[in-house]
């Protein structure tokens, strides 16, 4: 099996598992778990997955990561499309295994976890507000990742936490925009609901790479020797 292979197939398996237990615990659970508890199965799932695929890939499973990763020059173009494409592969197998298991329950299937903004979502911020938010949620998420995995001696506390900053942005987003900061989270249960769902979903596509994209460049004016 080929490295790049090997890669790819591991960021498949890491999405599949964030969308199906994150999305999963919104969707089937989410009034008992109330939103720390689901906060903690995305950050949670990010914990588990990072110390079995980070070793293979480096446990992106977010175009978002895979992003920054391609501006810092941590990944190669050729990478990054393979990443991105096994990402999103790996978000629509979830989501289409969670909406089967809601399907044969005989619930709903108005909820997949999904992304929204809105009257009737959350608190009901308009657009504009939800592209800020996912935006300035999306560059805490980057940047913490830039500067726990800029140091090889971290590496055994970067899974843990990578996982726990994406449980906290999830504590304050959960309300507002439902947190994506992951593009490829957002589209798959958007394109199995379809509807507002999907036609929201260019907010969670265009703001977490604008964020990326911002913590990127953050870091390297605060953070990196050329900018010092």
């Amino acid at each position: 099996m080929s490295v790049s292979f090997k890669k790819y197939t591991a960021e498949f398996i890491g999405t599949f598992v964030l969308v199906l237990f994150g999305c999963g615990s919104a969707a089937t659970a989410g009034g008992e778990l109330g939103y720390l508890g689901i906060a903690l199965a995305f950050g949670l799932s990010i914990v588990a997955m990072a110390y079995v695929i980070g070793p293979i890939s480096g446990c992106h499973i977010n175009p978002a990561v895979s992003l920054a990763m391609l501006i810092s020059r941590k990944l190669t173009g050729i990478d990054f499309i393979g990443y991105v494409v096994s990402q999103i592969a790996g978000a629509i197998a979830g989501s289409a295994l969670l909406y089967a298991i809601i399907v044969s329950a005989g619930m709903p299937t108005t909820g997949l976890g999904q992304n929204g903004f809105g009257p009737g979502y959350g608190i009901g911020i308009s657009a504009l507000m939800a592209f800020i938010v996912e935006v300035v949620l999306t560059f805490v998420f980057i940047y913490t990742i830039l500067g726990v995995t800029s140091t090889e001696s971290n590496g055994n506390v970067t899974g843990l936490v990578i996982g726990l900053t994406l449980t906290f942005v999830h504590i304050l987003g959960i309300a507002l925009t439902g947190t994506s900061v992951n593009p490829a989270r957002s589209l798959g249960p958007a394109l199995l609901l379809g509807g507002q769902a999907l036609s929201q979903v260019w907010v969670f596509l265009v703001a977490p790479l604008a964020g990326a994209a911002l913590a990127v460049a953050a870091y390297q004016l605060l953070n990196s020797s050329k900018g010092k």
